[in-house]
């Protein structure tokens, strides 16, 4: 049989099968050969990376791909900074790697840092490594034996402050010597070990060894420094300079330099406290303003007034003296001596510590009113007592008046004198006020504790032209009506006795009145304390550690009063003494 033409050999027509079959050969053909390829490239361009590490660990590393015979060069990626944290691991001195290829020039040393002791880089493919030695193993020492404890060292504190520590200079002149000695031989005790000297402008008759008073210096040359103010007198400067001519004396075991004047009064166990509580190593410039707000607005609420006394660390007298005359220069139109020393103070930049027991008392009249009601601090000092009238009204003169309050109160009771106490006499409706070692008030009706604690003004300002705002401090002005009045008992005698509990002082106080005191009758239905009482007695047990504690009026306890009717008791018996917990002044 013959075969027809145009017909296929294969014996007829193509079948679909074979048409798909043929077309995905044709299509999957090119896909094996970029599959071929694609594997050839990435077996030739593959690099093993960095076994994962354990923990938070990174290296910083360059590697580069160089390809053998130049076929292929693949660009190295920029180097990796990775801080590794894992605790307790030192850190190992960095490794250098260098990678060294055939055909190749040496790349820069890569700095790999590594962070742990296990930390190997792998060699890449193809290149000669260098690897660094391994580190050094890291030795566990066991925990150090705590050190022996520091050997005790013992401090040894300063011996306490007594009178023989604290040197007085006393400002004085030659012209009112004779006077003023008084009121120095009233409380100066040599036999207790006190010491210093007065300071005078010039010499005087007996002044080589006076009996029962300090040496006697008299002041160097000050005329070579300035002095231009026109109503004050150039002897302050030599009064400003006292401390340190004492000082150039070089005492020795002078911890503190105490300055005042000749009236000056001072109160030596009282002064002693308050400067045995501070530290005598630091510089201190101790004392008190004036009482009169002008007077401070004149010179300076941060001086301490001299009349008044104050006292000076021996390091800041050092200082102080070092510097003193030229600073004195500087400020030849001051006025007086205190502001000249509180203007070095100024440039040695040490301020005042306040201390409400000196008193410059720059008033006139009768101190009764500031005294009564003295604030709850150690009365230090008294001065001004030639301007002011006599502490007690009945005495012959001031210096006896005096040596009535050293010889009787201060002597048995220092720390106690003038300290107020305010109490109330229930059963007669009064209110009693007793200012330990001076004076005692017995008034009519209650009398709140914040009204008696304020002065009454018995005495004027300084400047006499000035009213009660003038003052630096709060005042109360004297009763108005007669029957408020109060009736007043001044210290007559004291002394100490001992009872079962034991000692006890016994301070008697005995009724004044000023002879042109004519008070009309009072029409009040309270009994009248100036008719019925004539005497006060208080008992009161020595507390020389008063200031030991926290400040605090004492309390005072009516024990016994006159009744009306009664013949012959015009007596008041009080006790004063430390508060209990469940007392106050209750009206």
């Amino acid at each position: 049989m013959k075969v027809a033409a145009g017909a296929s050999p294969g014996g007829g027509k193509e079948t679909p099968a074979a048409s798909c079959l043929r077309f995905v050969l044709i299509l999957l053909l090119p896909l094996t050969v970029l599959y071929i390829l694609y594997t050839l490239h990435a077996i030739l361009s593959f690099t093993p990376s960095c076994p994962p590490q354990h923990g938070r660990i990174t290296t910083t590393t360059s590697v580069s791909h160089i390809i053998a015979d130049n076929r292929t060069l693949s660009t190295p990626p920029p180097p990796a900074t990775v801080t590794v944290l894992t605790a307790r691991t030192p850190l190992p001195p960095p490794a250098t790697v260098t990678v060294l290829t055939a055909r190749t020039s040496l790349p820069p040393p890569a700095m790999v840092t590594v962070l742990t002791a296990r930390t190997v880089l792998p060699p890449p493919a193809m290149a000669t490594v260098l690897t660094p030695p391994p580190p050094a193993p890291v030795t566990v020492s066991k925990p150090m034996t705590p050190p022996p404890p520091p050997a005790t060292v013992t401090v040894t504190a300063a011996a306490t402050t007594t009178l023989h520590h604290v040197v007085f200079g006393i400002a004085a002149s030659a012209r009112l010597w004779e006077k003023r000695k008084e009121y120095i031989k009233i409380w100066w005790r040599p036999n207790a070990g006190m010491r210093g000297f007065v300071w005078l402008d010039r010499a005087v008759r007996g002044s080589s060894v006076p009996e029962g008073l300090p040496g006697i210096k008299i002041s160097s040359d000050t005329s070579r420094f300035p002095y231009t103010h026109r109503r004050g007198h150039r002897s302050a400067i030599r009064i400003s300079r006292i401390v340190s001519e004492t000082l150039r004396l070089g005492l020795p075991g002078a911890r503190w330099y105490v300055m005042g004047d000749d009236d000056t009064v001072f109160l030596p166990e009282n002064l002693l406290g308050v400067l045995a509580r501070l530290d005598h190593r630091q510089p201190y410039y101790v004392g008190c303003p004036s009482e009169s707000h002008l007077q401070n607005i004149f010179f300076s609420y941060g001086m301490a007034f001299g009349g008044g006394g104050f006292a000076i660390s021996r390091p800041l007298a050092a200082r102080l003296e070092r510097m003193q005359d030229a600073c004195i220069r500087r400020y030849p139109s001051l006025y007086g001596s205190d502001d000249r020393v509180q203007a070095c103070m100024a440039e040695l930049g040490v301020p005042l510590t306040r201390h409400p027991g000196f008193h410059q008392y720059d008033v006139y009249g009768d101190l009764l009113g500031l005294l009564a009601a003295h604030p709850v601090a150690p009365l230090v000092s008294l001065h001004h007592l030639d301007v002011v009238r006599p502490l007690f009204p009945n005495a012959r003169s001031r210096a006896a008046a005096l040596r009535r309050l050293f010889d009787g109160p201060v002597a048995l009771d220092s720390a106690g004198v003038m300290q107020q106490s305010i109490c109330y006499d229930v059963a007669n409706r009064w209110t009693v006020s007793v200012a330990w070692g001076f004076v005692a008030m017995v008034s009519r009706g209650a009398t709140p504790a914040r009204e008696m604690e304020m002065p009454a003004r018995t005495f004027l300002n300084w400047y006499k032209r000035a009213d009660y705002k003038a003052h630096a401090f709060n005042t109360r002005p004297l009763a108005r009506n007669h029957c408020e009045r109060p009736a007043l008992y001044y210290l007559a005698s004291a002394r100490r006795t001992v009872v079962r509990t034991g000692e006890t002082t016994v301070t008697k106080y005995r009724r004044w009145r000023h002879r042109n005191d004519i008070r009309p009758p009072c029409r009040w239905k309270i009994p009248d304390p100036d008719a019925l009482l004539d005497t006060v007695i208080v008992l009161k047990k020595p507390d020389p550690g008063l200031w030991d504690r926290s400040p605090m009026r004492n309390c005072c306890r009516v024990l016994s009063s006159p009744r009306t009717g009664e013949n012959g008791n015009k007596t008041m018996t009080i006790d004063v003494g430390v508060c209990n917990d469940w007392e106050f002044s209750q009206m």
